[in-house]
């Protein structure tokens, strides 16, 4: 029997929910210092790079996406997409370009990634949602010198569900050089009886056919020269550690795989993502190092 079988209910929820293993600051405050770090970083990431807003990559309302583009002038440039956190119904790209403030600089161009949110965006819908939004971005930047993914919580299982795209059906088959998945949940199952899943409403079958470590081989078939790491924050809860460390553990055994697990220190849930707005931040300093741009 899984060990959250076992769980009461009260402490699935617990378990699952991020803000109350924060060490620096109660449940309610470090959201919204969460929120605030987010804008204020992609208020700046605006400020310093070329944007294009609300591209849309597909018919939907949701279905747009931000640019954020470097000075130069080379066709040559890695192309990192970033997919959102907020449990599936919280966030939006328009909190998302952050991470842009250190890479522009660097010669990078940053997509964020919009979907649409529970309860107007069901899971298959977002699961869909991201993995067009990844074909499109392949079809208009086929010039790029590789294609990167980053994730965070709710973004990071986003991602890990592109990685596992059977891509015979989208006209294009993406080769992602590297994708950091960050303090991910990569088993929906643990979460259908909690509070996370009443806007989103999954059934069980639902929720396998949407979790990343049902579809480890399918991941190998499609992301195989994939540079992975599954990065967790110290002060995640005991749950989202052992999802990560579990996923991590399938995608090793897959073999064949390039896959890194990062255990980052002095963070929360929270701030695992908020830094990458800094160039010297552990994280950003592992991207590019992947990207080749140290």
């Amino acid at each position: 029997m899984s060990r959250w079988m076992e769980m009461q209910k009260d402490e699935l929820e617990r378990q699952y929910s991020p803000s109350h293993w924060s060490q620096r600051m109660s449940g309610d405050e470090v959201i919204k210092a969460h929120v605030k770090a987010l804008k204020e970083g992609t208020n700046r990431a605006q400020s310093v790079a070329q944007t294009l807003l609300n591209v849309p990559y597909g018919e939907g309302e949701g279905e747009k996406l931000d640019v954020y583009l470097p000075t130069t002038t080379s066709l040559d440039v890695p192309l990192v997409i970033y997919i959102h956190g907020g449990y599936w119904q919280f966030l939006s790209k328009e909190e998302s370009g952050f991470m842009a403030v250190p890479l522009v600089h660097k010669g990078v161009v940053v997509v964020a990634v919009g979907y649409d949110i529970a309860p107007k965006g069901n899971m298959d819908l977002m699961v869909s949602q991201v993995r067009r939004s990844v074909a499109y971005v392949i079809q208009q930047y086929s010039h790029i010198s590789g294609l990167y993914l980053c994730g965070h919580s709710a973004g990071a299982h986003l991602a890990a569900m592109v990685l596992s795209t059977d891509w015979s059906q989208y006209n294009v088959t993406p080769h992602i050089k590297g994708a950091f998945l960050v303090s991910g949940i990569y088993d929906l199952q643990p979460i259908l009886s909690t509070y996370v899943n009443e806007p989103l409403k999954m059934t069980e079958e639902v929720a396998l056919r949407n979790s990343p470590s049902q579809l480890v081989q399918q991941l190998k078939r499609s992301s195989s020269n994939c540079d992975i790491i599954v990065a967790v924050a110290q002060n995640d809860s005991p749950e989202f550690r052992k999802q990560s460390e579990d996923y991590y553990k399938a995608l090793g055994s897959a073999g064949g795989l390039k896959v890194t697990l990062v255990d980052v220190p002095n963070t929360d849930h929270f701030n695992i993502i908020e830094q990458l707005v800094d160039g010297n931040y552990q994280l950003t300093q592992l991207l590019l190092t992947m990207m080749e741009k140290i």
